[in-house]
């Protein structure tokens, strides 16, 4: 039992120690490929501010539905914002202004060591390296999503939007949510813009959620 148990860790530590002889590696490439006048970049280009957009050119989505509690439950989650007398470009302004608040939050969780009598090991601590990875990738990213809809709700909140439940299914045709994952610009804007019809279209018939 025990050769086995240490066969296993010589196996993980064989495949951290590969993970991270590559990481130089692929570093290396990625500077070659700059110097080969390769344009490798991160910077994300937002739209101009006095972007002329028409309105009638942004599909409106579907929000009539028949409440139901089984839905009711994750409002907090999946909903809507709307402000009386607000133009298209006001809404628009607002949600680009909130969603850029709210992005680039970081992970709340740290290191993690693996139990005794392996945290001291070299497979104890690729073993710990790999779960924190996990741990960041499953919960942190859940927090990353709930973290952003706390930070939209206060910030529409501020702008005096109110807020409006969705079912899920409806709601996911023209929202987004937060990850690791990331969102191509044009696709997160495009979300943006059906946002910003609906916040700047008529008062929904559904009463408001609050805060």
């Amino acid at each position: 039992m025990r050769h086995r148990r240490a066969g296993a860790l010589t196996r993980a530590a064989l495949v951290g120690a590969l993970a991270l002889a590559a990481a130089p590696s692929a570093a290396q490439e990625a500077n070659d490929a700059v110097s080969d006048g390769e344009d490798v970049t991160a910077t994300v280009v937002l739209p101009p501010t006095d972007e002329a957009i028409d309105p009638a050119t942004i599909p409106m989505p579907v929000l009539a539905f028949t409440p139901d509690p089984k839905w009711e439950k994750d409002f907090d989650k999946y909903y809507y914002f709307n402000r009386a007398d607000t133009s298209f470009a006001e809404a628009l302004a607002d949600l680009r202004e909130c969603d850029g608040l709210s992005r680039g939050l970081a992970s709340p969780f740290g290191n993690s060591d693996v139990p005794y009598p392996y945290n001291s090991t070299a497979p104890g601590l690729i073993g710990g390296a790999l779960a924190n990875v996990m741990i960041a990738a499953i919960v942190g990213s859940a927090q990353l999503r709930a973290m952003r809809r706390v930070n939209m709700r206060r910030c529409m909140f501020h702008k005096g939007y109110d807020r409006f439940g969705l079912p899920k299914d409806m709601w996911q045709t023209f929202n987004f949510e937060e990850g690791f994952g990331g969102l191509p610009e044009e696709a997160r804007q495009a979300f943006l813009k059906q946002q910003a019809r609906v916040a700047s279209g008529p008062r929904p018939a559904t009463a408001a959620l609050g805060r």
